[in-house]
């Protein structure tokens, strides 16, 4: 019986194979072997007994989506905003069998509940780092959304803090856990289209409008708290919640939004860590009194090995919150090499002959790192105590390409990069190395955390 058993279980799992690979549109041989290793012993969901303290710090629609994923493998015990609506939207979202989590105004007061032990950092941009370390700092393993962090100084300060503390960090860029992505980038490394010589990157572009009024500060809303280590300007319903990203003082525009998971599977497809030159511009500015980051941008990044980064906005696949698919160009990665190209993004996988991803790389290929659910990673991790996929240098280096582009854009001119130092060399290396970090304003420092 034992012959048979086998063979109907074997039966199965082909015609699953065959099933899922007609469905996703990827090739059989690699659903086959991830399918095998989906198998092996790995991911569980935590049992009654093992689901760590959960708390989110941000309560907006991304940092609820986030935990609403993480309540899958963990208790929410607790939500903190700076706005009271926001924090109590998520709380009465989190309720459970009767409990509520509790509502906090001031981050730092949650971290000091020893029932917390996993945050989810939902935060805009530049309330990342200050809010990360402290949860490394209070032994809290965190689930923090991307980029990583303000400026490249920053990210500094996060990793010593995540690495001195021994904490678990998961950044948010979700696209690592994406078998299209994951597959592409094998092939890329593999040597599949050759010697890889460029890789085209494009991005939604972002908006553009303006000017804006100031109102007076919303009820429930410490306007003064969110803005945190930025500088401090009257209220304008568009500087926070979900424009905060089109401006300067909080973030990146398209280039840290969007970005930030293509510039990660483009470095992650390269195989280095990070470009040795990069230039910018601006292709349309932004309004006087509008939105200060530029909607539309341009930028070159040359690799040690020779590759050429080329990042551009596309107009076909502008900004709402998710992914729009029309005749022009979308918003996605392309490997180009010496014998083809490879094009990824979230709802497709081509190449320029569908044989270079539909013929099974060798068993002696390069495989890398395999996550199908990127919050499932990181709690899988908070209990190994491993590294997940997206750790926090991970996070940092990828993050890094983008303030590149930022710094390069805003000054105008072409620069030199270390990327093992992470300073600028050679000419204007001066003035653009006092951009690796911003002015904190007081008392929203590094001392604000303790």
């Amino acid at each position: 019986m034992t012959p048979k058993r086998f063979q109907i279980t074997r039966r199965t799992f082909l015609k699953t194979c065959t099933t899922t690979a007609v469905a996703t549109g990827m090739p059989l041989w690699f659903i086959e072997r991830e399918l095998a290793l989906a198998a092996e012993p790995g991911l569980k969901l935590p049992g009654p007994n093992d689901r760590p303290g959960v708390a989110l710090i941000g309560c907006g629609g991304q940092g609820r989506g986030d935990t609403r994923n993480a309540s899958g493998f963990g208790d929410i015990i607790a939500v903190c905003d700076v706005d009271d609506g926001h924090a109590e939207t998520a709380a009465k979202q989190f309720a459970k069998d009767g409990k509520t989590p509790a509502k906090f105004s001031d981050f730092r007061k949650l971290m000091e509940r020893d029932d917390v032990h996993v945050i989810v950092n939902g935060t805009p941009d530049h309330w990342h780092s200050l809010i990360n370390i402290a949860a490394a700092t209070a032994k809290k393993d965190t689930y923090g959304e991307k980029p990583l962090t303000l400026d490249i100084d920053e990210g500094k300060h996060v990793i010593k803090a995540v690495r001195d503390h021994k904490t678990v960090f998961q950044t948010g860029t979700q696209q690592r856990s994406d078998r299209k992505f994951r597959l592409a980038c094998e092939l890329v490394r593999n040597g599949r289209i050759g010697k890889l010589t460029d890789v085209h990157v494009w991005v939604p572009a972002g908006l553009r409008a303006g000017p804006f009024q100031t109102r007076p500060v919303p009820e429930g809303l410490n306007w003064d708290y969110w803005q945190g280590q930025t500088p401090s300007v009257p209220y304008m319903r568009e500087r926070c919640f979900g424009s905060f990203r089109w401006w300067y003082d909080y973030a990146g525009g398209p280039v840290t939004d969007w970005g930030a998971h293509h510039n990660d599977i483009a470095r992650w497809g390269i195989g280095l860590d990070g470009p040795v030159d990069v230039e910018a511009k601006a292709v349309t500015g932004p309004i006087p009194g509008g939105y200060t980051t530029p909607s539309e941008f341009e930028a070159t990044l040359n690799w040690a090995n020779g590759v050429r980064q080329v990042v551009k906005t596309t107009l076909d696949d502008t900004w709402t919150g998710g992914i729009i698919k029309r005749d022009g160009q979308r918003n996605g990665v392309k490997f180009v090499g010496k014998d083809g190209w490879i094009w990824v993004n979230r709802g497709d996988l081509s190449a320029s002959n569908e044989e270079l991803y539909m013929t099974p790389l060798p068993e002696s290929a390069m495989h890398l790192e395999v996550s199908g659910n990127h919050m499932g990673n990181f709690f899988d991790c908070v209990r190994s105590r491993k590294d997940p996929i997206a750790h926090v240098e991970e996070g940092h280096r990828s993050a890094v390409i983008g303030h590149l582009i930022i710094i390069a854009m805003r000054l105008g001119r072409k620069f030199q990069w270390d990327p093992a130092k992470e300073i600028f060399t050679g000419d204007g290396a001066n003035e653009a190395n006092t951009h690796l970090a911003r002015e904190m304003r007081k008392p929203y420092d590094y001392s604000f955390i303790g």
